[in-house]
């Protein structure tokens, strides 16, 4: 196993999906690119343009040099949430999800800092399991999935529709990063831009409890689930969720053993939370994210460790051991050594 320092919360989108779009767009045509001086927006059928693609999103030499700025060897990166396209018809998702993994897995095939995780069209429970495979089996180290499988639409992660996606996951022992969505569907968040600042913590949490009621985590143990944000309210209100689960009596599935098989980042920021959360998951639960490179990301995800109650150990486990146990991270990453 490498020592490397492994950031496995961030985000990119490749320039080659500008760049190929006009010549695949037959395949999905209810996706359109908006260009604008702002910059290139993504639209999906019936519902408002994306925000521009934030110009750090796709500059890889940016992305290096923050790299070496904060000391991070490695980054399991993943695609824009609200490119996703959850929205589109099902074979046009299948057509999408496809095309934006060619993007990604061209991107990154010759850069040995990054290994990518695929996006599956979650609309459809069997064809995201389909795209899941087969990115699994070209070389990807996991994939990202947002809060609503419908999108702005919304739905739910344990809607049985998409049984064939989480069976694939567990049989193939894939990892499984769950990411908040940008429309939270609550008009409070609109001001104040609490959509970012505790919109998605919202948004995160209650997925995550359906999937800890429905027994999911249970159910499909091969799995190895992720929650971005530090797992968002589920550590400090797990002691509620276990209490609902016994006034329940039992008709839901009990939420701290699905816990016990839940990883974590350590994007939260405090230094004190962050003890908290590897006390309360285990500290070989937890592992180093940023959600660069947004401006809601940490900016010096490592900071966070500054006088901690961590051992080197333990951080070793953090900021390595334990994300190449998780992921598939390429064989060739990038060492210092």
């Amino acid at each position: 196993m490498k020592s490397i320092v492994i950031d496995v919360h961030a985000h990119f989108t490749p320039k080659l999906m500008v760049e190929r779009f006009d010549a695949h767009a037959a395949k999905f045509p209810g996706v359109k690119l908006l260009k604008s001086d702002k910059g290139v927006a993504i639209q999906f059928p019936g519902i408002a343009p994306t925000r521009p693609i934030m110009p750090k999103l796709s500059d890889l030499a940016d992305r290096h040099a923050w790299m070496d700025k904060n000391g991070i060897d490695h980054q399991v990166i993943g695609g824009w949430l609200d490119s996703f396209g959850y929205e589109l018809p099902a074979q046009e998702g299948l057509a999408w999800s496809r095309f934006m993994n060619d993007c990604m897995h061209e991107q990154f095939r010759d850069e040995r800092r990054f290994s990518p995780l695929a996006t599956v069209p979650l609309q459809d429970g069997k064809l995201a399991a389909e795209v899941l495979a087969e990115s699994l089996e070209r070389g990807f180290a996991g994939v990202m999935v947002g809060t609503l499988p419908r999108g702005v639409h919304g739905g739910n992660l344990d809607d049985p529709m998409l049984d064939p996606f989480w069976e694939t996951a567990s049989k193939l022992g894939a990892a499984v990063v769950m990411h908040p969505m940008f429309v939270c569907g609550e008009p409070r968040l609109a001001d104040y831009d609490l959509v970012n600042a505790i919109g998605r913590l919202v948004d995160s949490s209650i997925a995550v409890s359906r999937l800890l009621f429905s027994g999911h985590l249970l159910k499909h143990t091969g799995m190895k689930f992720m929650l971005c944000h530090g797992g968002a309210a589920l550590p400090y209100g797990l002691g509620r969720l276990a209490r609902s689960h016994t006034a329940q009596a039992g008709k839901v599935a009990d939420p701290r053993k699905g816990f016990a098989t839940m990883y974590f980042d350590s994007c939260v920021f405090d230094t004190d939370t962050l003890d908290y959360l590897v006390q309360k998951a285990g500290v070989e639960r937890v592992m180093l994210g940023s959600d660069a490179p947004f401006p809601i990301g940490d900016p010096e995800p490592l900071k966070v460790f500054n006088g901690s109650q961590l051992t080197d150990a333990q951080k070793q486990l953090i900021l390595s051991t334990t994300a190449q146990k998780v992921f598939r991270v390429r064989a060739d990453a990038w060492t210092r050594s």
